[in-house]
């Protein structure tokens, strides 16, 4: 099985080093990772993989019955072995961008639950582009407005965001009712890993997300369309962030 390093709260880390445990035709698994799988509404990491006489092009990355597969591309030389080491390389920048648009996403959708009692139905998470499906809402263009308001005065705030390990009872009773869908993850995932904004929102979570809300930048929704019945789409995107210095990313 595969560890997944970056939980609960090292998603800055993006350079690191692992073993080997089992090799394909076109996929590498190490016994601990620092890439983030797809999931979760969050595209996975890219990036590259080196060893003792070869390298390859990390272009996707999935879970598979708890181990986590790099697929790879590009490869240069022969493939690496079991027991082999291996130095992981995340693409930092695109790691980054997806720190801030998913946290830019909890921050959206605690708005528009506190404010309309909408629901996130689903979300879709890139680098330069995001959405989130809300139900049940009808939203006018001044809603739309007042939505992107509220959610730069939160980033405005700077609020620490944290990201810890809690029990699961805790998380279903501090989770406010129709903030993350609960009863589709399994019962005996304890405990769960939760993504709490001071002071503002409190959501279990596995995708990566930045450290301070100031990090996320400016707010910028884009567009709004009607998904079907009681169903809107709200497509954001986000501007460089002033409100802190760039932090660097980690390597362990």
């Amino acid at each position: 099985m595969t560890e997944q390093r970056y939980l609960p709260d090292e998603d800055d880390v993006t350079a690191f080093e692992a073993t080997v445990t089992e090799t394909g035709e076109e996929y590498v698994v190490l016994d601990g990772t620092y890439f983030y799988p797809e999931g979760g509404g969050q595209p996975a990491d890219r990036g590259e993989l080196s060893w003792d006489g070869g390298s390859a092009t990390v272009t996707k990355v999935r879970k598979n019955h708890g181990d986590v597969r790099h697929y790879v591309e590009d490869v240069a030389g022969d493939m690496p072995e079991p027991g082999d080491e291996i130095r992981g390389e995340i693409d930092a920048e695109r790691r980054e961008a997806h720190r801030r648009m998913h946290t830019a996403q909890h921050v959206v959708s605690r708005v528009v639950l506190d404010e309309y009692g909408a629901e996130t139905a689903g979300n879709q998470i890139h680098a330069d582009r995001s959405r989130i499906d809300f139900e049940p809402a009808e939203f006018s263009e001044a809603d739309v407005e007042r939505i992107e308001r509220l959610s730069n005065e939160a980033v405005e705030r700077d609020l620490e965001v944290t990201k810890a390990e809690r029990p699961r009872e805790e998380v279903e009773a501090r989770t406010d009712e129709g903030r993350a869908l609960l009863n589709l993850i399994p019962d005996h995932v304890d405990p769960l890993r939760v993504v709490e904004v001071e002071d503002f929102d409190y959501c279990p979570c596995g995708g990566t997300h930045v450290d301070s809300l100031g990090d996320v930048g400016r707010i910028e929704i884009l567009d709004r369309t009607s998904k079907g019945e009681d169903t809107e789409r709200i497509e954001f995107a986000l501007q460089d962030s002033s409100a802190n210095p760039a932090r660097e990313n980690r390597t362990v």
